[in-house]
């Protein structure tokens, strides 16, 4: 390789190694990562900014922004405690229910908004029935992190894959991963509540304590749910026709967001836009770029090279060993920079003579999503849960749950494995 192969690969393994550290904000890192590969004369600055995907960017906006004015008006929290009476205040029922809310919000919404959600309302939750929230939040954190996988929009290594493969649109994702998600899921369920149930008792009062909880007064806004509910189902009907439409999901996600924007006043766009997440969006920027420079380098290809010489360019050992890399990788490592190497790599394999591409999408996807379970860095939902609940006294150690966590990961990927076999490669 060239010398610009040595110093792009460098600067990347640096870079991801701090980000792994956390000792500097994994934002600053990988934008001061993406400067340095263009300073150095690595990849140009136009070339850089052309590998920069901004339908990825701008899907991401969007929904933060439509996200962010429905919660606002109090429904995720009314949702969560009108789950809890109708389960009687019964801690197993309810942890069902929240698990099952958890998935599905986290399907088409995203799974760290999702949890930032539910989690506060699981704690006052807990606190009525007098148990340890501990497991509500453990099969949470699993939830959000299986319902993501199910949908383009769930979790960023699907809408970073939506976004490379146009093919793969928002239906070829609920018809691929959906079903699979769904089993992975139920087969959760009883695990679940054999591990718990010991932590799920309480006496008769405090389960009458909770049904006395007022449901009036959560929703804080009817008139801006009415609109942004409406406008999150026009969305989502885009989505589904956006291949249909010829339209982009960055373009759906965007014109939904400023048409809520519009509909519901300029103090309500300031506010909004605030609560974007601007550091997520130049993380994904930063990486971008610190891609290209591994693409025009030839590291990728000299990669993609390397995997299909083990496997033979067989696709069935090709796709198990995209899906457990993927899933032990993301277990440990943050998912988002692995899946923007992976991606670029399955794209050369396919000019390299690996015709039948699409298991090796799927693999990828269940691999890096599902492999977040793992352990407690392995996605940014599981961070965000863990350290809400050490805020509320009741921290989630890493030893405790890997130990429990990691062996249901491999579970589900073992599932995943037939699947992907069963459907794709007999």
């Amino acid at each position: 390789m060239e010398q610009q192969a040595y110093y792009a690969i460098a600067i990347f393994l640096v870079v991801y190694a701090l980000i792994i550290s956390e000792k500097i904000h994994r934002t600053i890192v990988a934008m001061l990562g993406g400067t340095l590969v263009i300073a150095l004369g690595i990849v140009d600055q136009a070339e850089a900014i052309r590998h920069i995907d901004f339908n990825t960017l701008g899907l991401l906006i969007g929904m933060m922004i439509i996200v962010n004015i429905t919660a606002d008006t109090g429904v995720f929290a009314y949702a969560a405690l009108w789950a809890a009476k109708k389960a009687k205040g019964d801690p197993v029922r309810i942890l069902i229910a929240l698990m099952l809310i958890t998935a599905v919000a986290s399907a088409f919404l995203d799974n760290v908004t999702t949890v930032l959600l539910i989690v506060p309302v699981t704690f006052s939750i807990a606190r009525q029935l007098n148990v340890s929230p501990v497991p509500y939040l453990f099969t949470q954190i699993m939830a959000s992190n299986i319902g993501g996988t199910a949908t383009l929009i769930g979790d960023p290594p699907n809408i970073m894959i939506g976004s490379a493969v146009k093919e793969l649109t928002f239906m070829a994702f609920i018809n691929n991963l959906a079903p699979i998600a769904t089993v992975i899921l139920l087969v959760h369920i009883p695990l679940f509540l054999l591990l718990f149930r010991k932590q799920l008792r309480t006496a008769p009062e405090h389960k009458e304590k909770l049904m006395q909880l007022e449901l009036t007064g959560m929703i804080t806004d009817r008139k801006r749910l009415a609109l942004s509910g409406s406008i999150l189902l026009f969305t989502m009907a885009g989505f589904v026709l956006h291949s249909f439409l010829h339209l982009e999901s960055a373009t759906v996600a965007l014109a939904g967001a400023f048409i809520l924007l519009l509909l519901t006043g300029e103090r309500t766009m300031e506010h909004a836009l605030t609560r974007v997440e601007w550091g997520t969006i130049f993380f994904f920027t930063g990486l971008f770029v610190l891609v290209s420079s591994l693409e025009q380098t030839g590291v990728i290809e000299r990669l993609a090279s390397e995997a299909i010489g083990w496997t033979g360019g067989d696709p069935v050992a090709t796709s198990m060993l995209i899906l457990w890399m993927s899933a032990i990788a993301s277990a440990f490592l943050d998912n988002i920079p692995f899946v923007a190497t992976m991606i670029p790599m399955i794209q050369e394999m396919g000019q390299m003579g690996v015709i039948h591409l699409e298991p090796l999408w799927w693999s990828l996807s269940l691999g890096a999503c599902l492999g977040g379970n793992g352990t407690l860095i392995g996605a940014s939902a599981n961070l965000i849960t863990a350290g809400l609940a050490a805020k509320e006294g009741h921290p989630i150690k890493f030893a405790a749950y890997i130990k429990i966590a990691f062996p249901l990961m491999l579970l589900s990927i073992a599932i995943c494995s037939i699947y992907i076999y069963l459907r794709y490669l007999m």
